[in-house]
């Protein structure tokens, strides 16, 4: 099963910019019925990941560095990164299913 840690803005911003492996950040603010349901859709997803693959969780309120640098516009959002990081991290808005979250984090992973 994946791993959902959470994360404050100095640490996210330390991990987008470190290559090393593919990271998965979702974006939420705290009282966001999408995002609580975003959520559990995403944790849905990920029995069906590798294994040892973490994805990190972070309430935009406290990350005004990242939503100005990234041009976060919405939320719920999926912030993806590839392990090589010479390539921009790609923001997903619409999490209309499991299968679409799936097909974001595999696009990214494999």
């Amino acid at each position: 099963m994946t791993e959902f840690i959470s994360l404050n803005e100095q640490e996210l911003m330390k991990a987008l910019l470190q290559s090393g492996e593919p990271l998965v950040v979702f974006l939420h603010t705290p009282l966001c019925g999408t995002c609580k349901a975003a959520r559990r859709m995403l944790e849905v997803a990920s029995h069906l990941l590798p294994a040892g693959l973490v994805i990190a969780e972070a309430n935009v309120n406290m990350l005004p560095g990242l939503v100005s640098r990234y041009r976060i516009s919405s939320v719920p959002a999926l912030l993806v990164a590839r392990a090589d990081r010479s390539v921009e991290p790609e923001i997903y808005y619409s999490m209309g299913s499991v299968e679409r979250m799936l097909e974001y984090i595999r696009s990214v992973t494999s």
